[in-house]
């Protein structure tokens, strides 16, 4: 392997075409020099330079290893630099998975603004299910996750809730409730729901089974979903009405309409957080910048 150090003091006598001039450039004494190029050619097996008494000139195989030496420090400075960014958080490569979050406005500021101001970061973007994304999260496919309570334990990884919003039934619209103003939930008990598959979010599927039990039922699911926008369809078509996070009430359908509801339960139950996840035990400063600015998005005040 030859050393960088021979490659830069080739490049100084290449370009002085003078071994003292060099050596004055590189801050370094000239017999020091001229045996570190001998050593070079030694390495290589040919002659790089020819000299004589008044002058140094390069042999036709040091001017080609002359420009492939150029190439090979720019090459190495670049990639040196690259590193640098990358360590600093500038550039880089972020997979991030999440639920459905286009009703979350400082979310989708935050990530507008990141992606403006971090040219060099290349995202990659994976709508998933909270099981799923625990387990992306976990086996380091995914950098950063943005899901509902998991229900199940993952001690590798760290959550922090973004913000709580309250569960409201959906409805169709000419439902004999939908011109109430808040519903008690007990008045549910013999009502069709339709739902998502437990096993794609234990916790939300089991918080709703809770919160109908806490109203003295439990509810009759008929259909099943993967997507909650899913859901709202079921429900606009009649097969059943839907527990929801109240975000999904801007922007549905005319003929669907979204209430509270009222139960006697923990406040706990009757709230959704959106949760940011990611396993720290896998260090990255690209993730800890763009959680950093999710967090400034959702504090008081935030953006």
């Amino acid at each position: 392997m030859i050393e960088t150090r021979l490659l830069q003091q080739f490049i100084a006598v290449a370009e002085e075409l003078h071994f003292n001039r060099a050596a004055q450039r590189l801050h370094m004494a000239q017999p020091p020099l001229s045996q570190a190029i001998r050593r070079l050619e030694r390495e290589m097996g040919l002659a790089l330079f020819e000299r004589t008494n008044r002058s140094v000139a390069l042999t036709p195989a040091g001017a080609s290893f002359a420009n492939t030496a150029r190439q090979i420090l720019q090459s190495l400075d670049e990639g040196v630099a690259q590193t640098q960014r990358v360590a600093q958080g500038l550039e880089g490569l972020l997979t991030l998975t999440f639920i459905n979050i286009a009703p979350y406005a400082p979310l989708l500021r935050a990530l507008r603004g990141f992606r403006l101001a971090s040219p060099g970061v290349a995202f990659t973007m994976r709508e998933a299910t909270t099981q799923e994304q625990v387990q992306a999260l976990e086996s380091g496919a995914a950098d950063i996750g943005f899901l509902r309570t998991p229900g199940t334990t993952a001690p590798r990884l760290r959550f922090e809730t973004l913000l709580r919003e309250p569960i409201c039934v959906a409805l169709p619209a000419g439902h004999r409730l939908a011109g109430s103003a808040q519903i008690e939930l007990a008045l549910l008990k013999d009502e069709a729901f339709v739902a998502s598959p437990r096993p794609l979010g234990p916790g939300f599927h089991d918080q709703l089974i809770a919160l109908c039990q806490a109203a003295g039922f439990v509810p009759r699911v008929v259909q099943q979903a993967r997507q909650m926008q899913t859901l709202i369809a079921l429900v606009a078509s009649g097969f059943g009405l839907a527990l929801l996070p109240a975000s999904l009430a801007s922007g549905t359908q005319h003929d669907v309409v979204f209430r509270p509801i009222a139960v006697d339960a923990p406040a706990a139950l009757r709230r959704l957080d959106l949760l940011m996840a990611w396993n720290p035990g896998q260090p990255s400063a690209i993730r800890d910048r763009l959680i950093a600015e999710i967090r400034g998005a959702f504090a008081p005040g935030g953006d």
